[in-house]
């Protein structure tokens, strides 16, 4: 099986992987008993490695899928394209959390933790406070627009203080890159991108800044018809990247040499993006789903977007985290 990428937006794994990518929608081989899922996800080791280990491995097809990849470059644009129909399932980061927890998505399953957020600032800017009244590029929505957001708090400020510009992400690497703005709310692997161009940018919050406030998660995300209305579909979608979890966790060299293959980037690129990346297994999964775990991290996180005007109220994550199709997952 190959898999041919098509470039539904620009890729956020940096400007190096956005003229990298070239086509991709993946195809399992065989009959025509394949069961289609239109499968959205976004260019780095979170949101790529178990899609290019569901290929590499032939679990899609193991599981009578056939899965059309489709790349994005953030989470609400997926979640976008689920309400329309475009796609069945999405990968989402954190800062993308609150769309679920409005009723826009169901969260199918947790991936893992991040730590690959941070708000980054010209030579120079040496601390939060002095980006009062400085343009500062987020995209909206996001875990770049969280990270910014809780700084932002810890500092006494607010985005009132500053010139917020709403950008995606590859604009927010060429106008860092040629000092358009003076900071940004933005992840790796695209900030090592910006690195390469200004060496001297400073990192003024990350992700640990903040581990005692609340947990960071990714997590897959699919359509609310999809869920009710194709329910073989959405157990054998489980199934696969239940599966595809427990190869992530026993082989993690093997994961970033197949996500690197898939996203037509260097290895150690990819490396250094999965530093940043807590794996967590099935077994983590199932355990922190049924002893509420998973229920307080989400809990924790609908604090935060009532806090920045997402929500307009806390929400049970139950919900809209479909916990129980996870831990009952087909094997």
């Amino acid at each position: 099986m190959s898999l041919p990428r098509t470039l539904s937006a620009a890729a956020s794994f940096g400007l190096a992987a956005v003229m990298m990518l070239s086509a991709c929608g993946t195809g399992s081989g065989g009959g025509g008993d394949e069961q289609k899922v239109d499968f959205g996800y976004i260019a780095d080791y979170n949101g790529t490695s178990l899609l290019a280990i569901a290929e590499d491995q032939k679990i899609w097809e193991k599981h009578g899928l056939k899965v059309n990849a489709k790349v994005f470059t953030n989470g609400p644009l997926q979640i976008q394209a689920l309400g329309t129909g475009d796609l069945d399932v999405g990968y989402i980061g954190p800062g993308a959390f609150w769309l679920p927890a409005s009723g826009q998505s169901k969260i199918i399953a947790i991936n893992t933790l991040g730590n690959a957020d941070r708000v980054i600032a010209q030579s120079g800017t040496a601390s939060l406070a002095q980006l009062r009244g400085k343009t500062v590029g987020v995209p909206e929505g996001t875990s770049g627009d969280m990270i910014l957001t809780l700084a932002l708090k810890k500092a006494g400020l607010t985005k009132k203080d500053i010139k917020v510009v709403n950008m995606d992400a590859s604009t927010i690497v060429s106008a860092f890159s040629s000092k358009k703005i003076e900071a940004a709310g933005f992840w790796y692997p695209a900030i090592a991108t910006i690195k390469k161009r200004v060496p001297g940018l400073t990192e003024l919050a990350k992700n640990s800044d903040f581990e005692s406030q609340m947990a960071f998660p990714t997590a897959f995300v699919a359509g609310n018809k999809f869920v009710s209305g194709e329910k073989d579909k959405t157990a054998k979608t489980i199934a696969a990247l239940r599966e595809a979890m427990e190869y992530r966790t026993a082989h993690m060299d093997k994961s970033i040499e197949l996500t690197a293959e898939m996203l037509n980037v260097p290895v150690e690129q990819v490396k250094a993006d999965a530093a940043n990346v807590k794996v967590l297994s099935v077994d983590e999964l199932d355990k922190m789903t049924k002893d509420g775990t998973i229920d307080k991290w989400l809990t924790g996180m609908n604090g935060y977007f009532v806090d920045a005007g997402k929500l307009k109220s806390p929400v049970d994550p139950k919900t809209y985290y479909t916990g129980d199709l996870f831990t009952a997952g087909i094997k």
